[in-house]
């Protein structure tokens, strides 16, 4: 037996080297976008939490007079989807500045709405009273209405989701 013999690879081990190799590489082929897919989910909700919404031209909303805005947004929660109503009021106090509220009720989720002859959001529940600011004035509302961030860029009107909290004050 020479020096020469005792390096070489047998042609068995050979085999299992080579099947070994490409054995993995079709694992990795396979398993890694198989992985992405299994956790694209929860990935794509954590990114999705916080959304812009445009609500349109800001001139298309008249100055101290609050405007009902509604929207259907889906999200998407693992594989399923579902779609929320949102509605809201557009309250434009002057060319540049805009209050957006939440017409869900802070007592018991009621949709409030608004009524110009006594210039309250009034909730049906358990008649709470609001001001064309969103606070809170008369009934067992804790809390003033939700506000939604703003932002105008190009004369365009944009709510942040989710709602902001107000306190009581």
């Amino acid at each position: 037996m020479s020096a020469s013999n005792g390096n070489r690879v047998s042609r068995r081990d050979f085999i299992k080297a080579v099947t070994a190799g490409v054995g993995s590489l079709i694992g990795m082929f396979i398993g890694v976008p198989s992985v992405a897919y299994l956790l694209s989910p929860t990935i794509q909700a954590q990114a999705e939490d916080d959304a812009h919404i445009s609500l349109g031209q800001i001139q298309d909303y008249p100055i101290g007079i609050p405007t009902r805005f509604n929207f259907t947004r889906t999200k998407v929660n693992g594989w399923g989807r579902t779609a929320v109503n949102y509605s809201l009021y557009v309250v434009r106090i002057n060319e540049n500045e805009v209050h957006v509220f939440s017409d869900v009720c802070t007592h018991l989720g009621c949709h409030v709405s608004w009524h110009p002859d006594v210039e309250h959001y009034i909730s049906p529940c358990h008649n709470g009273h609001f001001d064309v600011m969103g606070k809170n004035i008369n009934g067992p509302p804790p809390r003033p209405l939700d506000e939604f961030g703003t932002n105008i860029e190009g004369g365009n009107l944009f709510v942040t989701l989710p709602p902001i909290k107000r306190a009581a004050k």
